[in-house]
């Protein structure tokens, strides 16, 4: 059975980071509240807790989980060839509900499942998540459900689905935003949308009119 860890005054959201930085660090699994929904999350750099984390959402490896970074900057440590229009998106929509796929660093000693040379990364806008980034570092983190379910927005749905699987649920109370992140691709020279989420894509395209290109509707680009 999952810790609950509440975050209602500063004393206990320092000890709810604390612990769930202990648990990510010693290679469990971590329910976190994020700015779109809670996440089931893992250290990035420890593959089997990665597949545990597949494992918990009843996922296979096909279907590898994004990374969640706590500053921009990070981006050029985990990818490379990201195009400058990209650069840009990252620029305005992060912190926030983006997420963006990129060419990995060849370098990168990790194994998140059959990426195909690509890494997902994102930047939480939340305070909580930032705090325990800064801490551990780059987190696998996907949508905290069994994959077919509706992704958990507060920690009671979570602590449903995945209770048996994950060492602790920080509690946050309800997310704010309820969707999942707008992904996009960015490892060819023009952009495609590969799921449309909180982020709309008039404002996605209001930064890409300065590079020419713009995504038209969900799925490759016209």
């Amino acid at each position: 059975m999952a810790q609950r860890l509440p975050v209602g005054t500063e004393e206990e959201r320092e000890t709810a980071i604390d612990r769930a930085g202990a648990v990510l660090a010693r290679g469990g699994l971590a329910v976190i509240p994020t700015d779109t929904v809670y996440g089931i999350a893992a250290d990035a750099f420890a593959p089997e807790a990665v597949a545990a984390l597949l494992a918990a959402k009843g996922r296979g490896r096909e279907m590898p989980p994004p990374v969640l970074v706590a500053h921009p900057e990070t981006l050029d440590a985990l990818a490379v060839r990201v195009p400058e229009w990209a650069r840009a998106l990252a620029e305005e929509f992060w912190p926030g509900p983006l997420t963006l796929v990129c060419h990995q660093q060849a370098s990168l000693q990790w194994d998140l499942g059959e990426t195909r040379g690509t890494v997902a990364v994102r930047v939480p806008d939340d305070g909580i998540a930032l705090a325990l980034l800064e801490r551990t570092g780059p987190l696998a983190v996907s949508s905290a459900n069994k994959t077919g379910l509706p992704a958990a927005l507060d920690a009671d749905a979570a602590q449903e689905m995945l209770d048996a699987d994950v060492a602790v649920i920080v509690d946050a109370g309800p997310v704010d935003g309820g969707e999942p992140s707008t992904i996009i691709d960015a490892t060819h020279h023009r952009p495609r949308l590969l799921r449309l989420g909180a982020l709309g894509l008039d404002r996605v395209n209001g930064v890409l009119s300065a590079f020419d290109v713009r995504i038209e509707s969900e799925g490759p680009e016209a």
